[in-house]
């Protein structure tokens, strides 16, 4: 599947905060996800990343 930077998906686990929410704001070797629950931000190898998500739910508009 393709992702493109704004993009909102779900992960497998759930953040420490609840939310499986995550927006993607950075895509090239790593993918850099914030989370929708509480705004903290992670850095994931592209591998790690594309294993964790499950579901790409919408586009957030600009």
């Amino acid at each position: 599947m393709e992702y493109k930077i704004g993009d909102i998906v779900r992960t497998k686990k759930a953040h420490p905060c609840g939310s499986k929410i995550w927006q993607i704001t950075r895509i090239g070797v790593d993918f850099k996800l914030k989370c929708q629950g509480c705004g903290h931000v992670i850095m994931v190898e592209r591998p790690k990343a594309l294993k964790m998500i499950t579901k790409k739910l919408e586009k957030e508009d600009e």
